[in-house]
């Protein structure tokens, strides 16, 4: 039986700095889509999804991250331009400052209640999120498509 062809995994992480209460971390994208995004990127074949957002974090911000929580699990087929990617997005913490390393031209660190740069991808959402869960502790919500299969 042939592999199935599926969509790309990808991991993000909304980084809080510990000793900057309410503020998270932002990296400017250095390639295409351009924008400020939550750090993250491509799982590696043989990683595990937390694996890789600690070094992917790690590499586009220079943080030892500790994860937290599972955010949830994006899989809008639109969310990416370049093609059709499936993200689980963590929240984590980490001590020190960030700097810009790897896919990462600039990094920021803003209040998670005032993002006012233009974000990639679904990182809007996201951070939307985000601050429902700081607020409930309540993960991201289900959001069904339409669906396209019978169900039996």
């Amino acid at each position: 039986m042939p592999a199935p062809t599926t969509p790309l995994v990808t991991v993000d992480v909304v980084i809080a700095l510990r000793a900057q209460p309410g503020a998270i971390v932002l990296i400017e994208r250095r390639y295409p889509p351009l924008g400020f995004a939550l750090p993250g990127g491509f799982v590696e074949v043989g990683e595990r999804l937390e694996d890789a957002a600690i070094r992917e974090a790690h590499e586009e911000t220079g943080l030892v991250v500790t994860l937290t929580h599972l955010l949830g699990c994006y899989s809008d087929p639109a969310r990416d331009p370049r093609g059709q990617t499936v993200s689980a997005v963590y929240v984590g913490c980490a001590d020190g400052m960030p700097h810009a390393g790897d896919d990462a031209a600039a990094v920021r660190v803003m209040q998670a209640t005032r993002i006012t740069v233009p974000l990639a991808f679904d990182h809007r959402q996201i951070l939307d999120d985000y601050l429902v869960f700081l607020l409930t502790g309540r993960a991201a919500p289900v959001r069904p498509g339409r669906v396209t299969a019978a169900i039996p």
